[in-house]
């Protein structure tokens, strides 16, 4: 059986952490996070990326959510695939439920997985091309962009260099003046994905 794993950079350290000892998963390939900022661009890049790999692997990790965008793609895959369950990278994290919870709870909250909190503010420079626009410094930007957010919640998976994760979160959370709090999750829908991708490929090499 031949997997291969197609996914965003933000999820890097979670799918790792998850696969990296599996010998089934012979092609990794991790897109840039920007991507999504441009919908229809992100989700041809991804059928482009995952059609290359007709012939080269049984099934693939789609290490996506449907992120605004990815609603019913694997039909347009030439590759056998499974998606990460969840709106968005961070709904695969904590799920529906907890997601929902903690947005009631503070709906004005960053969610900062430990993709997102390496990414820091010069990620949201990155993905929102805020060095761009002449005359302006990109803070000017940000303070408009995260007006009305009150917190930064640092979502732990359990995959280690917590310490580090977590000091680059609360970095974020006080270049943009926001209150910092952490919580803990598992990696349980990532592990679903991971089984799925693995019973297709069982299935198609069988």
């Amino acid at each position: 059986m031949r997997l291969g794993i197609v996914a965003c950079d933000i999820l890097k350290n979670e799918i790792e952490f998850v696969t990296r000892d599996d010998p089934d998963f012979v092609h990794r390939e991790y897109l840039e996070f920007a991507l999504h900022i441009i919908p229809e661009n992100m989700r041809a890049v991804i059928i482009e990326t995952v059609n290359a790999l007709e012939g080269k692997v049984d099934a693939v990790l789609l290490g996506y959510a449907t992120c605004m965008s990815l609603g019913g793609i694997t039909n347009e895959l030439k590759v056998p695939a499974v998606m990460l369950s969840g709106s968005d990278c961070i709904e695969a994290l904590l799920g529906s439920d907890r997601y929902e919870a903690e947005k009631r709870n503070c709906p004005g909250t960053w969610f900062s997985s430990p993709g997102w909190a390496e990414e820091g503010i010069n990620g949201l420079i990155k993905e929102f091309h805020l060095d761009s626009v002449e005359g302006y410094d990109p803070s000017y930007f940000l303070d408009i962009l995260f007006g009305s957010y009150k917190r930064c919640l640092f979502i732990d998976p359990g995959i280690g260099n917590e310490d580090v994760f977590h000091a680059k979160s609360e970095e974020f959370a006080k270049s943009l003046k926001l209150e910092h709090e952490c919580c803990k999750c598992g990696l349980e829908r990532i592990r679903d994905a991971v089984a799925g991708a693995k019973r297709l490929g069982i299935d198609l090499s069988a």
